[in-house]
């Protein structure tokens, strides 16, 4: 299954609990659509949240954020994992 990161640019900053609380309802949706988000990162400082996720496509990983807390991805990219 493809792997993509997403990125969200909150302005004023995020807190990493808040995150905490959005990864949390992005797992209990996820299984609905075959989506899997695998491990999340914060800068709380500058706002940022980047997301790993395995889905069909882009827009079903967006669909579950969308569904889960409204908090959709502003990029997302398709990418791969190597060693």
């Amino acid at each position: 299954m493809p792997l993509f990161m997403d990125v969200h640019h909150m302005e004023g900053g995020v807190s990493a609990t808040d995150v905490a609380d959005a990864h949390a309802k992005d797992l209990e949706t996820q299984q609905r659509y075959g989506v899997d988000y695998k491990r999340y990162w914060v800068d709380e400082k500058a706002g940022r949240i980047f997301c790993l996720v395995e889905a069909p496509d882009a827009e079903t990983a967006n669909t579950v954020h969308r569904e889960a807390h409204g908090l959709v991805a502003d990029e997302i990219f398709q990418v791969g994992e190597y060693s």
